[in-house]
């Protein structure tokens, strides 16, 4: 018998940090594009997991593939062999473009990955000088909470209290390539990007702004490096989102969240001369690629494939566009832009967004506010039109309150 919502919420209360903002709702289970909470209500979830179940609550392959792993084997250390973890790696890299020979490293998360990716970076800059150890990435980015991933993090409220962060990371404007341009010297390991700002509200780097990366790590002999932890994998209607905007390959990518479907994963990949580099001894993870997070990436990867999903997440981001259009022409007071690739969506507001999260959720609807303005929806890749109309009209009825 499942416990009562208050029981719950002075469970986490008596024992549990408070370092979340929980909203007073004990979920109890998911399916698709909704959840349903320990009192029984139902509630389309447009923002499912903060972007970790892309492919939707529960999905039947990936659980399948769980279940079916759990009888065989759940864990064995990265010193012997398994057939899931190459077969991952072979998936992702086959769908990588401009990264011929890519090789994969596996870990449990996004954090994990973006600390992967710099010291693979460090590595590769001191194989050319010992003084090539410096970073920089994007103001408003978000790379992680660790140590390295929060220095590379570009935003002060995240690092507040936690300071001295580690040396050696500059942060940049968004698209403003005089700027890149000097922040680039000889000491520069590598350019750390999200090809769409993902907790940064839905921002985007221009084709443009990462053509002129590209230029310049070369030049420099830095790597250019894509963090896809929230925007990678379909999101945007292609597997990764440099390829939705164009924008020239890297030398360092890494992914997370839709990977295990709801299972914890990440993956770092990166061109083979770059990958030759980390020999044994130099990182590792004691949960990274383990056979029972492989399965369930490796049903995600089935499913993006079997069910077409790339070409009906375009679809639904056609159709998403035309109603976040037709909200901002009724909320033209109110919305001040909005930003969206694919599934990826930042509706701005001219006032705090706090007090929409509060009234959508009452109205059964799950969405996001990031850095105070902003309203965000990750959708499920296989949500259906119906659902997002529904979600744009508690979003408009709720916006009418205001």
């Amino acid at each position: 018998m499942p416990m009562k919502t208050a029981d719950v919420q002075a469970a986490y209360a008596k024992y549990v940090f408070g370092n979340y903002t929980r909203a007073p709702i004990a979920i109890v289970r998911g399916e698709g594009s909704y959840v349903w909470d320990a009192d029984g209500k139902r509630y389309l979830d447009l923002l499912p997991g903060l972007g970790v179940n892309g492919l939707g609550h529960s999905p039947p392959r990936v659980a399948a593939a769980i279940n079916k792993q759990t009888a065989s084997m759940l864990h064995i250390h990265n010193n012997y062999l398994w057939e899931q973890q190459p077969l991952l790696a072979k998936a992702l890299v086959e769908r990588l473009t401009g990264m011929n020979g890519a090789k994969a490293f596996f870990c449990n998360s996004g954090t994990e990955a973006s600390e992967a990716a710099i010291k693979l970076a460090r590595l590769y800059g001191k194989q050319r000088t010992p003084q090539k150890w410096k970073f920089i990435s994007i103001a408003n980015g978000f790379h992680g909470r660790t140590y390295a991933a929060l220095s590379a993090t570009g935003q002060q409220n995240l690092q507040k209290g936690f300071e001295p962060l580690l040396p050696g990371f500059s942060y940049v404007p968004l698209n403003d390539i005089a700027a890149l341009e000097q922040a680039f010297d000889a000491e520069t390991a590598g350019f750390m990007a999200e090809p769409v700002q993902g907790e940064g509200g839905i921002f985007i780097c221009s084709a443009d702004y990462l053509n002129a990366a590209r230029a310049l790590c070369d030049k420099h002999g830095a790597l250019l490096m894509y963090d896809e932890v929230q925007c990678g994998l379909g999101r945007t209607g292609d597997y990764f989102a440099y390829q939705t905007l164009q924008a020239p390959a890297p030398d360092v990518i890494w992914l997370a969240k839709v990977l295990g479907g709801g299972f914890p994963i990440g993956a770092m990949l990166a061109r083979e001369e770059i990958a030759r580099l980390m020999v044994p001894g130099t990182h590792g993870s004691t949960f990274g690629g383990n056979p029972l997070a492989c399965a369930a990436a490796l049903a995600v990867m089935e499913t993006i494939e079997q069910d077409n999903l790339l070409p009906h997440v375009r679809d639904m981001a056609r159709h998403l566009a035309r109603g976040l259009e037709a909200l901002r022409a009724t909320h033209a007071a109110k919305i001040t832009e909005i930003r969206q690739v694919g599934l990826m969506v930042g509706i701005e507001l001219t006032f705090p967004a706090k007090p929409i999260l509060a009234r959508c959720l009452a109205q059964g609807l799950m969405v996001n506010v990031t850095h105070d303005t902003t309203v965000r929806l990750l959708p499920a890749m296989t949500v259906r039109a119906t659902e997002l109309d529904d979600g744009l009209a508690i979003i408009s009825r709720v916006l009418e309150e205001f």
